[in-house]
């Protein structure tokens, strides 16, 4: 049973400003989601941008310091950038915990030598051109997973599709789950559906979406949703920690995506960025800790999902022909 705390609409100082008689219009009982995860709750925790074992012992001894449950941690720099040794070991060490570790897939357009991403229409944007580009992101997919990942973070519809293809059909493992990235989140319901129907297990949408359009999409979608409540720079910069209970609400299943804004970008990561990649991995956690706080006072912290927890539930799919 869904907790009453979690599906009420929750506004900082509200009980104040009712008072002084400027409160709000009462919310609208049908913008809640009817959606959770399997197994019970409506929200779970990451934690992004953890680029390597080092970033992620000092995300796991932050968590334990602050009290932080997390569900799943995600990295940005792509399979590529790990040795077999350091992906090893990050599995180890989030498996101790019962925590989803989730890997970027191959090459990105951005990255590559296509000059129209640098243009000011940033065409082709994050996705694989051309075959070789969807053959490196589905070489990641299958090296990452028989290492012992079990998610993997896609930025393109193509590799999406083709990897929940090769899912089906027994190439990567059956509890693999497939991550669409913020870089490419779908900013309508529509959009939304399709991203599910291709394989994705979890959506990441824009930071910038309204909370209507949240309500939009749940009115099509069960499928979990990724949202930064506190987005890179990159990204937007937004900083949306005092809606966090309202976005749960609205969105639902969502996961709460711990970001950093006026930091740097450090993808692709490495040595080099060693101290800043260090200090703002810790500085997530306590972002989490800040808007988990929040939930608290706002009488909204419950119906967290169990930890361990990291399945989707029954989800719409295009039908695979033979």
């Amino acid at each position: 049973m869904t907790d009453a705390s979690a599906t009420a609409a929750r506004r900082p100082g509200e009980q104040v400003l009712t008072t002084l008689g400027l409160n709000a219009p009462a919310p609208d009982p049908a913008d809640t989601s009817p959606h959770s995860f399997p197994g019970g709750g409506r929200w779970r925790t990451e934690i992004p941008s953890c680029e390597g074992p080092e970033a992620l012992a000092v995300v796991l001894k932050e968590a334990s310091r602050l009290d932080v449950p997390i569900h799943r941690i995600s990295q940005g720099s792509g399979v590529w950038m790990l040795t077999d040794a350091e992906i090893t070991e990050m599995v180890e060490s989030t498996g101790e915990r019962d925590i989803e570790l989730c890997l970027f897939t191959g090459p990105r357009g951005t990255w590559d030598i296509g000059g129209s991403t640098r243009t000011d229409s940033r065409g082709g944007g994050l996705r694989a051109r051309g075959h070789d580009a969807v053959a490196g992101c589905v070489e990641d997919a299958v090296r990452a997973t028989e290492l012992g990942v079990k998610c993997l973070l896609v930025a393109d519809e193509g590799v999406l599709w083709t990897l929940h293809r090769a899912r089906a059909a027994g190439i990567i493992p059956a509890d693999t789950t497939l991550k669409v990235s913020a870089l490419i989140g779908p900013v309508n319901p529509a959009a939304y559906a399709v991203y599910e129907r291709l394989g994705a297990d979890s959506v990441n949408v824009p930071s910038d979406l309204t909370l209507d359009h949240l309500t939009e999409i749940r009115r099509v979608s069960g499928a979990p949703m990724d949202m930064y409540i506190e987005a890179p720079d990159d990204l937007g910069g937004y900083v949306r920690m005092y809606e966090v209970a309202e976005l749960i609400r609205r969105g639902a299943p969502l996961y709460l995506k711990f970001g950093l804004s006026k930091a740097p970008g450090i993808y692709p990561y490495g040595h080099h960025m060693r101290e800043l990649t260090l200090a703002t991995a810790k500085e997530r956690v306590r972002r989490g800790r800040l808007a988990l706080d929040l939930l608290a006072r706002h009488g909204a912290d419950g119906d967290m999902a169990p930890l361990g927890s990291r399945l989707p539930g029954d989800l719409q799919r295009f039908e695979i022909s033979s």
